[in-house]
């Protein structure tokens, strides 16, 4: 089959995934929307949990990310059984990672605002989307683990559908919850918190109902108990490096949230609000970025290299000329989408005064995901994960410190530091996928194993 074809084709798998990440950022643009009638401040609080959340989740998805790759790997080289013992543990891992995360959350809510530099006036309602969002996450943990399971397998619809059905119950509950439609009580912030939980739920379910039927032998609750020592240890290897690269990213946001959160309540909102609109715009970048890696990792285990090597670069073109045209719109039209979010002028000028730069920080995030995906799928992720972990730190992080802080320049100090950091990594992995270093140990080990099996024949 030749690549670019099929389940494994890289429009097959990237079009479920753009429709749902589309979808739920525009869902999550609604659940914004939302969130601004109850006030600017509320838009803030949520705009620092969930980078806070983000960081959590991946303490415990990254595990799922690694075991998904070599799902993949196992499916490339028809070793299906190994994929199927490999996704147990991804998920049996993830979830209870996810409980012990969702414990500290809920019991230490108020000691984790006052770290993140939330101010004291927004400590109410902090407490209460901290408190209870924060306390589910371990829902996210077992979605994610599933959805990942599932979409290296080819599957890529069913957590499109699931992703969407999730998205549109949670926006009826908010309305509901919220606003206390048909007799309820408004319950503000609190509801947006119980819609949350309550659609994360609904889509467990349907995700696990799906993950058990993924593979050519079915998944029964017994199995979950499953464990193969060796494959844990492939996880392993293959996980840290992830974990450690997505922490450092999330850490490295969650940073510069806080320097924000320095800078003021609008300034954070400018940024929530700003973001909202990044997401649209790179929406297609991402899917493409997370189809490559899925696509490559297979054709890595079916041992296709040639294939590998020329696919990395296919998804690159393509992402960089789809997101070169979206930042466009976005820089042209802006200010309108703006002000759909909010009236407040003073966030509106924030926000207006940093369209410009995203011209320069969305390319630099394509090249910089989708040479990085092509590493992690064919297992390169000690590179990626040690040269984020330096650039995110000293030029992301330390540089927005430096300028948006001490230099006295705000959000553009904060942007031209993301900017950099996206541009260094995005070169980097770059220069590191032309030296082939890893295919070229892999095409050198299958020409070994060749010559064995002609030697023992």
């Amino acid at each position: 089959m030749k690549p670019g074809k099929g389940k494994f084709g890289l429009w097959m798998l990237a079009w479920p995934i753009f429709i749902e990440i589309f979808l739920q950022t525009l869902l999550g643009t609604v659940d914004t929307i939302m969130v601004s009638r109850i006030s600017d401040d509320a838009v803030a609080v949520v705009g620092i949990s969930n980078q806070l959340f983000n960081a959590l989740i991946t303490l415990f998805t990254t595990f799922a990310g690694g075991a998904g790759i070599l799902i993949a790997q196992r499916l490339g080289s028809g070793r299906h059984e190994d994929a199927r013992t490999i996704a147990i543990m991804g998920v049996s891992v993830s979830t209870l990672l996810g409980i012990a995360v969702s414990i500290m959350m809920f019991f230490y809510s108020d000691p984790i605002a006052l770290a993140l530099n939330v101010s004291g006036d927004l400590l109410p309602l902090s407490h209460i989307y901290l408190t209870y969002v924060g306390g589910g996450l371990f829902l996210v943990g077992m979605s994610s683990s599933l959805s990942s399971a599932i979409r290296n397998t080819g599957n890529t619809r069913g957590p499109m559908y699931t992703g969407v059905a999730v998205n549109v119950i949670h926006i009826l509950l908010n309305y509901i919850l919220i606003f206390g439609m048909f007799g309820l009580p408004e319950m503000g912030l609190g509801g947006i918190a119980l819609s949350t939980v309550i659609s994360r739920l609904l889509g467990v379910i349907v995700l696990l109902y799906m993950f058990c039927g993924a593979f050519e032998r079915k998944i029964r609750l017994p199995d979950f108990k499953a464990f193969n020592q060796k494959l844990f240890g492939e996880i392993l290897r293959i996980s840290w490096p992830l974990g450690l690269n997505s922490s450092a990213w999330v850490l490295s946001q969650l940073a510069m949230y806080s320097f924000m959160a320095m800078l003021g309540a609008k300034e954070l909102a400018a940024r929530t609000y700003l973001n909202t609109l990044e997401s649209f715009c790179f929406a297609l970048g991402f899917a493409l970025a997370m189809a490559g890696q899925i696509q490559i990792a297979h054709l890595f285990g079916a041992r296709q290299l040639g294939n590998v090597y020329r696919g990395a670069y296919r998804t690159l073109y393509i992402g960089l000329a789809i997101v070169g045209v979206n930042v466009l719109i976005l820089f042209l039209f802006g200010r309108i989408l703006l002000g759909f979010l909010t009236t407040d002028q003073e966030i509106l000028s924030i926000g207006i005064s940093l369209l410009a730069l995203n011209l320069l920080l969305q390319p630099c995030k394509m090249l910089n995901m989708a040479m990085g995906n092509s590493l992690n799928a064919i297992g390169d992720t000690r590179f990626t994960m040690t040269i984020s972990i330096l650039s995110m730190s000293l030029v992301g992080v330390g540089g927005s410190y430096l300028l948006g802080i001490e230099a006295g320049w705000g959000l553009t100090g904060i942007y031209c530091s993301m900017i950099a950091d996206e541009a260094l990594r995005g070169v980097l992995v770059l220069l590191r996928w032309r030296g082939r270093k890893v295919l070229y140990a892999a095409e050198a080990k299958a020409a070994s194993n060749t010559a064995a099996e002609v030697y023992s024949s």
